[in-house]
């Protein structure tokens, strides 16, 4: 399983896929998404990038971006300190 799958209403993530990304149990990932702790966006490519999908997550100035195709598979995979933003928690932590 590539940890995305194709739905409905666009692309599930495995819980355990994001989580390990932030160092978090799928239990307190889901906890920190109620919150609005950990934010998720979905962006459709166009143009050469038509066919692809970019799934970005934030989570406490971290980022995990996935690059998947229309099918779910994953084609490419990072994580990377968001420059320039803060914690969903604010400056204080």
């Amino acid at each position: 399983m590539s940890g995305v799958t194709v739905t409905a209403q666009g692309f599930e993530v495995d819980a355990v896929t994001v989580a390990a990304a932030f160092g978090l149990d799928p239990a307190q990932l889901q906890e920190k998404m109620r919150a609005g702790k950990v934010t998720s966006l979905c962006e459709k490519g166009v143009d050469a990038d038509a066919g692809r999908f970019r799934l970005t997550f934030r989570h406490a100035g971290r980022v995990l971006r996935l690059t998947v195709d229309d099918a779910g598979t994953i084609l490419k995979r990072s994580t990377f300190d968001a420059k320039g933003t803060r914690s969903a928690s604010g400056p204080n932590g």
